[in-house]
């Protein structure tokens, strides 16, 4: 058996947050990772390229988190962007802040954030151990006493779980961190994937697989009453849907297809013209280019692959010209620009999520501390938590805060 101030349970940006503060306030600190080497999720956020932390306020943030980011503004009050982006820099990663208040290294390489923060971590003697599985949390009189690894007991009076979620599995997030909060006495609040791709019924997203598209609005409607929407960015694909706001909006659609509810999406191809105005636009160019083909008149509407889809939606023949379309044909084309829409039939799975929802209540969890109310020096941190938010680096932010916020309850010791 060995002794240790604080035992940190996962080596992702929220243990790697607790071990490196715990050690600053002088814990002799022992960081465990059942992977083969730390920071493993951490290399594929951002598509490789890490999106650190956003910019927005703190009052801005919290409304991007669900499913009541106020839980994370004591954490965010101590420990915040420019604390992280600090600690970066001065471990030699310069940041660049990209659209939407976005921060990524410079470098683009997410490799260059975990160097910084197990260089900090080394440089305060963390010992981080690799390849060691927790098969469970020792408690005595409601106080944690230590942990079960790989057979042997090691102890400690101040652990944090950071574990992560279930999404990417093969980074070593699988989930194992909530059967101990719940063997702890803890409540798990279903586990879902968020920031998921969508699987919709029908051919026609099939038929547009690898399209991408920009400037659109994207609105779901839960059995048929509107319950969210976003604009920007999607990508069609052989399953469904993916891309920015239809991860943004997938949180919205998991629950309510989990509920079995009618899910639909329906996408606003033309979102700056007002149906009035994009009907003054397409009397225009049906009578401006009345003996084209009405095939290409749409090339001024519509991405050159997305056209054969849309004539066949709409039963129209291509070699039409545009004087021979009907007012009742041009109804139809307009309410085909202004709603696309797509029944949601299912979510891709936790290998493709970004972001687990769900997780230990924040109700059973001090704010203030991270700590549990039930196990006394008992805290979790990052995805264990239920809370999840869109991408821009909101995320990631919660793990190195509510991590920090874990590892700097060891001076209270």
């Amino acid at each position: 058996m060995k002794n240790y101030d604080v035992l940190v349970v996962g080596a992702g940006p929220a243990g790697l947050l607790a071990a490196g503060r715990a050690a600053e306030l002088g814990g002799k600190v022992l960081l465990l990772e059942k992977m083969n080497a730390p920071g493993r999720k951490l290399l594929i956020t951002g598509k490789g390229r890490c999106n650190i932390t956003n910019s927005a306020s703190i009052s801005e943030f919290v409304k991007h988190v669900k499913p009541d980011g106020r839980f994370l503004r004591n954490a965010f009050s101590q420990f915040y962007s420019e604390d992280i982006l600090n600690l970066l820099q001065k471990y030699g990663v310069e940041v660049t802040l990209e659209r939407g208040g976005r921060y990524f290294p410079t470098g683009n390489k997410a490799k260059d954030v975990l160097d910084a923060l197990l260089k900090w971590v080394g440089e305060l003697k963390v010992e981080i151990r690799c390849g060691q599985k927790v098969q469970k949390l020792l408690i005595e009189n409601d106080q944690i006493q230590g942990l079960l690894v790989n057979g042997q007991e090691i102890l400690s009076k101040h652990v944090v779980l950071a574990t992560g979620g279930k999404s990417y599995p093969a980074t070593g997030s699988s989930g194992e961190g909530f059967e101990l909060a719940k063997a702890a006495g803890h409540s798990v609040e279903k586990l879902m994937p968020a920031l998921v791709p969508v699987v919709t019924e029908g051919i026609i997203a099939q038929k547009l697989q690898g399209l991408a598209l920009k400037n659109v609005r994207a609105t779901v409607w839960v059995n048929g009453k509107k319950a969210g929407e976003d604009f920007g960015e999607m990508l069609f694909t052989h399953y469904g849907l993916s891309g920015p706001i239809i991860l943004t909006l997938s949180r919205l659609m998991v629950t309510e297809i989990e509920k079995r509810n009618s899910v639909e999406l329906s996408i606003d191809l033309k979102p700056a013209l007002d149906e009035q105005k994009l009907d003054k636009r397409l009397i225009r160019d049906l009578n401006e280019q009345g003996k084209k083909k009405v095939g290409n008149i749409f090339r001024g509407l519509l991405p050159a692959s997305m056209i054969p889809v849309f004539l066949e939606i709409l039963k129209l023949d291509p070699q039409k010209e545009g004087h021979q379309i009907t007012s009742k044909e041009r109804k139809q084309i307009r309410d085909l620009l202004k709603n696309l829409r797509f029944n949601i039939r299912g979510h891709r799975s936790f290998k493709e999520a970004i972001i687990t929802a769900g997780g230990v209540p924040v109700k059973e969890i001090s704010p203030k501390t991270m700590e549990s109310k039930l196990i006394a020096g008992l805290y979790f941190a990052g995805e264990m938590i239920d809370m999840d938010a869109e991408t821009g680096g909101y995320n990631l932010q919660i793990a190195f805060s509510t991590g920090w916020l874990a590892g700097n309850a060891y001076r209270k010791q």
